[in-house]
Formats: C-alpha cells, sequence, structure tokens
C-alpha cells in the first residue's frame, strides 16, 4: 500500500485534541497472576464454569477500562495452566499439583479464545525459574521435574530454583517455550523479572559454586550468571523465530538496570537491588542484540521518590530502548499505601507524562484484582478520560510491516453499511476514525472510534457519525497491528 508507510507513522505519533489527548496505537495490558492465586482463579478448586466466569468477568472489565492485551501467568512454577509433556498442572487449578480440570477443559486455550473474541491481545506470561513457591506447603506431583531430576536445582530463600548455569536446565525451559509458541496461538510471549532469585533477607549467596566451577570457563561468577541469563533469552528468540516468528518476546524486569554509581551509564538512583548486578539480567544488551521486542519495566515508585523517582526512571529508559517498544509497569496495586499512593492524581500523571515521551508506547499494570476496587477511582479515570477512546497495540515493524488490503463498504439502506474483506492476509478486524466536517480529511485530523473483531458484526450506520458533523472512515488492521488505507463512508 503507497499510504502505508505514512501511515504507521502517523499513528505511532497520532494525538487528538487536547481534551481527548490519547495516541491511537498505545499498548495498554494487565498483569493477571495465577501465582497463590494473586489474580485468577481466585482460589483453588473452583468449578470449571467458576474459573470461565472468572476470567470472562476480568476481560469484561478490562476491556471497559480501556485495555487492548492482557498478560497472563501460565508458569507460575515450573508447572501448567495448559496440558503439558513437560510439566504438571498447576495447584492453582484445581488445588493439587497435576490434577487436571473436571470437567476437562484447556485454560489456555480458554483464555485465548475470550482474549481475541474482543479484539485484545494474549501474552502468555512464563516465570523462567522459579520451581517450588514455598518448600513444606506447596503441591508437588510425582512428575514434577523437581522429583525427576532434584540435581538441576538448589534451594533458596524458602524455594526451589532452577539452576540457570545448567545446560540441561537452558534445554528444559527451550522446550517449554517452544510447546507453548507451537501449540497455541499466543500474541507475545512474556518473561518477568525473577532471573536469578532476589537476594534473601540473610544476605545468602545463590549456592551454585558447583556449577560454576564445572561450567565457569574462567569467567568472573557475576560475569558467568549474566551469561547464563544471556544464553536463555538468545535461546528464546532463536525458538520463537524458528517456530512461530509473529509472535513477541518481552521481558518486564525490575525498575532499575543498574545506579549510575555503579555504571556512568545507569540511572540516576540509589536503588538496594539492581537487575545487572543482583538478578544478572543484562537487559540492554537484549535490546541492542534485538532478542526482544518489547521491554516493560517495573517503574512502581511515585514521582518524586528519594532512591528510584519514577521521572528519573522513565527518562532513563526512553534514552535506552535502542529501537525496541517500551511500555512502562505501573504498580496499580499502591494505591492508598501511603501518601503518595493516596493521591488520586498519581497514576493519572504517571501516563501523561510518559506520552510525553515518542519512544514509550505503552503501559502494563500490576495486577488484575487491583482494578475490583476502582481505587483513588482511576478506573474511572481510564475509563472516561486517558483510555476514552480505543487504542491499538503498535505495529512492530521489524516482525511484519505489510499492510492488509483495504476493506469493501456494502452499501444497504437507510445508512446502513455492511463491511467486507477481500485480502488474504488474516486480519483482526476493521478500525472507523472519524473527522470533524470542519477539518480538512487527513489522519493528523482523525479519530480512532471503533475496533470491530473479524467475523462479529460488522453493520455500520454511517448516519448516526453524519449527524454529529463527522466524516467516517474505516480500515484493516491484522494481528501485528499494520493498517490499511482508509476508505470513506459516503
Amino acid at each position: 500500500m503507497k499510504n502505508s508507510i505514512a501511515l504507521i507513522f502517523f499513528f505511532i505519533t497520532l494525538q487528538v485534541p487536547p481534551a481527548k489527548a490519547q495516541p491511537v496505537f498505545e499498548f495498554r495490558a494487565v498483569w493477571v497472576a495465577s501465582v497463590v492465586n494473586i489474580d485468577w482463579p481466585s482460589r483453588k478448586g473452583l468449578s470449571v464454569n467458576a474459573q470461565q466466569s472468572e476470567f470472562v468477568h476480568l476481560l469484561d472489565m478490562h476491556q471497559r477500562n480501556g485495555m487492548n492485551a492482557v498478560i497472563v501467568q501460565v508458569r507460575p512454577a515450573a508447572d501448567a495452566f495448559y496440558p503439558s509433556q513437560y510439566e504438571p498442572w498447576s495447584e492453582y487449578l484445581m488445588g493439587k499439583q497435576g490434577l487436571p480440570p473436571t470437567p476437562y477443559y484447556d485454560p489456555l486455550q480458554f483464555m485465548i479464545d475470550e482474549t481475541h473474541k474482543r479484539g485484545m491481545e494474549f501474552h502468555a506470561w512464563l516465570n523462567p525459574y522459579r520451581a517450588v513457591f514455598k518448600i513444606g506447603s506447596s503441591s508437588i506431583a510425582p512428575s514434577h521435574i523437581t522429583r525427576i531430576h532434584p540435581e538441576w536445582f538448589v534451594s533458596y530463600a524458602g524455594q526451589k530454583i532452577f539452576n540457570p548455569g545448567m545446560p540441561e536446565v537452558r534445554e528444559h525451559v527451550a522446550r517449554v517455550v517452544k510447546d507453548i509458541v507451537s501449540r497455541y496461538d499466543i500474541d507475545g510471549l512474556h518473561m518477568d523479572d525473577y532471573f536469578y532469585p532476589y537476594p534473601d533477607s540473610k544476605g545468602n549467596d545463590f549456592p551454585d559454586r558447583k556449577a560454576f566451577e564445572k561450567y565457569g570457563s574462567g569467567m568472573k561468577r557475576a560475569d558467568w550468571r549474566r551469561s547464563n541469563c544471556d544464553s536463555i533469552i538468545k535461546t528464546m528468540h532463536e525458538i520463537i523465530q524458528a517456530t512461530k516468528p509473529t509472535v513477541k518476546f518481552g521481558i518486564s524486569p525490575f525498575g532499575v538496570w543498574r545506579n549510575r554509581t555503579k555504571d556512568h551509564d545507569g540511572s540516576d538512583t540509589r536503588a538496594g537491588v539492581t537487575n545487572y548486578d543482583d538478578l544478572y539480567a543484562d537487559i540492554l544488551l537484549w535490546m541492542k542484540e534485538g532478542w526482544i521486542d518489547y521491554v516493560t519495566p517495573q517503574l512502581y515508585w511515585e514521582r518524586g521518590h528519594k532512591l528510584c523517582d519514577y521521572d528519573t526512571l522513565l527518562a532513563w529508559w526512553n534514552q535506552n530502548t535502542y529501537g525496541r517498544h517500551l511500555y512502562i509497569g505501573h504498580a496499580m496495586e499502591r494505591a492508598g499505601t501511603n501518601a503518595a499512593w493516596r493521591n488520586k492524581d498519581e497514576l493519572p500523571n504517571q501516563i501523561k507524562h510518559l506520552r510525553e515521551y515518542p519512544t514509550t508506547q505503552g503501559s502494563v499494570y500490576f495486577s488484575s484484582k487491583s482494578f475490583e476496587t476502582n481505587p483513588n477511582g482511576w478506573c474511572d479515570s481510564l475509563r472516561n478520560n486517558y483510555y476514552a477512546l480505543p487504542a491499538l497495540p503498535p505495529s512492530m515493524p521489524w516482525i511484519d510491516s505489510i499492510a492488509p488490503d483495504k476493506p469493501v463498504i456494502e452499501k444497504l439502506n437507510d445508512g446502513i453499511n455492511r463491511l467486507a474483506y477481500k485480502g488474504t492476509k488474516k486480519i483482526k478486524g476493521y478500525v472507523l476514525f472519524t473527522v470533524n466536517d470542519n477539518l480538512e480529511a487527513t489522519y493528523e485530523n482523525a479519530q480512532m472510534v471503533q475496533l470491530i473483531v473479524y467475523g462479529q458484526a460488522g453493520d455500520i450506520d454511517a448516519l448516526k457519525w453524519f449527524n454529529l458533523k463527522k466524516r467516517l472512515f474505516v480500515s484493516t488492521v491484522d494481528w501485528n497491528n499494520n493498517v490499511s488505507d482508509w476508505v470513506e463512508f459516503k
């Protein structure tokens, strides 16, 4: 399409008039945690009907709040929310690890289907190295990998952790990832901040000396640990590219890469823990090498925090994206916890500030259950103001930059039009845009007003918009959020 490059550039930078200052392309997502039933399911042992009803309610709530994606934890502790030949069913489903849902269904497939029905993206969230959440109380199935290969694990801070320094461990995680990517129509694969574990309260070092002596190859121990994390991320990238290259790969690291006191390239912060020095996750390298498609730093501090100021970190991450997408992680759950988070303007100001950066493409919120009580009225703020107009996740041209064919408008009667698509590329649906009658019909003057999911009702009452003194246009959009040339309703 001759206008596709200009259109993509426009959508990345477009903002509507000040009263509705919202970009057309913006990633808006929520983390849905399953570990210890934080978000979903709400407790162990729910009936299948209750599990499914809760998830549908969750999706509907977030869609009303303007979200266009969910990031759902499907592997919290070397277990699975789907049938797997490598790991047992999660205890957080039916209450006992290895026990499938009864009557049987595939929770992951169900969640993907329900999410896609709404035109939203589904990102499968995996915890890479946690194997037993709490030694002594977590349910452990006979088929769990800690029972089959106990030599792959170490005990640390009350948990069992995969030893990232062992090649067998990285191979196992790679098999799990390939299985998910090959069997399920996920939009993204997501890993969180738990690479090497956070230091325990007693200051004990992670007990991997034997593996280091065997595989360290003369490296410093910290460099060796970072190389182990580099290896698993590079492997994940290669698996996705070989198996299903349309799947996005993202990481949500701790909010500080490194303090400037340790590295002149670091942020002007004084964090007690950092990705590079304590979790051995060199996020910047992964972006430089193109191994990940997006990064979502967990900026869970308020603006003006004495050690880790939100504004300082927002600026730092925007200076270090290396062409990859940056989505900011917000701590919705912190509402009301101190004076800063009792301020109703804290989250809105964070959103307004990140939108000032063309290199920030969206937000992710932790966690889903925080939205249930409308803390500080923030759900109302999102629904009625900041996310009042819909948005599409931003496209990733390095994955796919080919726009689909434009739609066909079939006139019926009384201003009713039916949308059709004659192209061959798989599309997400149709996007409606309006332009005020008194403005030139350019992309700069347009607002996105609706996404119609392909295959669902596509009849449009154009007269409704004409009566509001607006011109109406429609484009098709594919699952990488490339948008076609638009067609005007007459």
